[in-house]
């Protein structure tokens, strides 16, 4: 996690003064990767004198697990997609959320101000997380190898880059994506006849990929050392970022067939003890400067200066909740195992 100085004066500013209350001495986030900064952590600790304690998911399946851990950590808060918080509140995971003690909501502007218009965010008018950053998943290609951007999301299927394909590990996007790529008309909820194609899709990706990545830092690092030409940009603007500051000789496109687009929000845990502190937490990562400081650093975008243009992209698919997250990550197990045909028990 990368490091940026940001005076004490800095970071108070803008803030609106919470009552400085310590109701835990511990204090346990999971986020994904570069979404909470150390210097965020330690200004944190100091304003509300409690212990911050990260923990850094990198795949949708890995969160489920940690958070449904029967003897696992309590987490506070967390972040999550819109589209993974359907399950969290249909298993009583997450708390609501009271806006009221969350007053930096007032400087996230059009579509965030709204909240309840969101949706994904609320369930029979129960508020359950604030929006925090999004991005499109986009393709990465090899400017040396491509003239031009690929057009169709079936470039990663082409025998001609057998071994020089890079894929993420999550289970859910890869068979919606592999779902977009065969003209599924509805991706996000395939019947059982169509997760097998896309199963058998996927087993075809396989063969062409030369290994998965879990996190942005793990994606530079094959994209800089491996003989990579295509990629599947699961973190997209973070990834970008992270070409141009490294000045790779790579690219991000956009295929017709469109992207894959989620939007990350904090939730508060139900097993959270720290309800006023878990407010204060998303109150804080939702200031000026720490909402700045992740653009700046991360790539991101962020909801307090957010591209409004963005989300008139008719190219460009939200999440939605999925048919049977299980499901799928059970199938896509069997296929990093190597199956040539999945065992399908729904």
């Amino acid at each position: 996690m990368k490091t940026n100085t940001l005076t004490l004066t800095a970071m108070v500013s803008g803030l609106v003064t919470l009552p400085q209350v310590c109701l835990a001495t511990d204090f346990r986030v999971m986020a994904w990767p570069g979404y909470v900064s150390d210097s965020a952590i330690l200004e944190f600790e100091k304003r509300y004198q409690v212990n911050v304690e990260l923990s850094v998911i990198q795949t949708d399946d890995q969160m489920w697990t940690q958070i449904n851990a029967p003897k696992g950590k309590a987490y506070d808060v967390f972040s999550l997609n819109t589209a993974e918080l359907q399950r969290y509140i249909d298993n009583n995971k997450v708390q609501t959320i009271d806006t009221v003690l969350i007053p930096n909501h007032k400087n996230q502007q059009a579509p965030f101000d709204e909240l309840h218009s969101i949706q994904g965010l609320s369930r029979n008018s129960q508020l359950y997380a604030v929006p925090y950053t999004y991005s499109e998943m986009g393709l990465i290609y090899n400017t040396d190898e491509f003239s031009k951007p690929p057009d169709s999301w079936n470039i990663l299927w082409d025998p001609n880059y057998r071994g020089r394909v890079l894929a993420y590990e999550g289970s859910v996007h890869n068979f919606t994506l592999a779902g977009l790529s065969i003209g599924i008309r509805d991706p996000f909820n395939q019947s059982n006849e169509q997760l097998i194609s896309s199963s058998k899709r996927l087993i075809e990706l396989r063969r062409n990929v030369r290994t998965f990545y879990s996190s942005p830092a793990q994606s530079l690092d094959y994209l800089i050392n491996e003989k990579i030409v295509l990629a599947f940009a699961n973190y997209g603007s973070q990834q970008l970022n992270d070409l141009h500051k490294h000045q790779l000789e790579m690219a991000y496109t956009i295929p017709k067939e469109g992207a894959l687009a989620w939007l990350d929000t904090w939730a508060i845990s139900q097993s959270s003890p720290s309800r006023l502190l878990a407010h204060q937490w998303i109150n804080f990562m939702l200031s000026t400067e720490v909402s700045e400081q992740l653009t700046r650093e991360q790539g991101l975008a962020n909801t307090i200066n957010p591209n409004k243009q963005y989300f008139k992209n008719d190219n460009i698919h939200w999440l939605q909740p999925v048919e049977n997250p299980q499901l799928r990550s059970e199938l896509w197990q069997q296929i990093q195992q190597g199956v040539s045909e999945v065992s399908f028990n729904p």
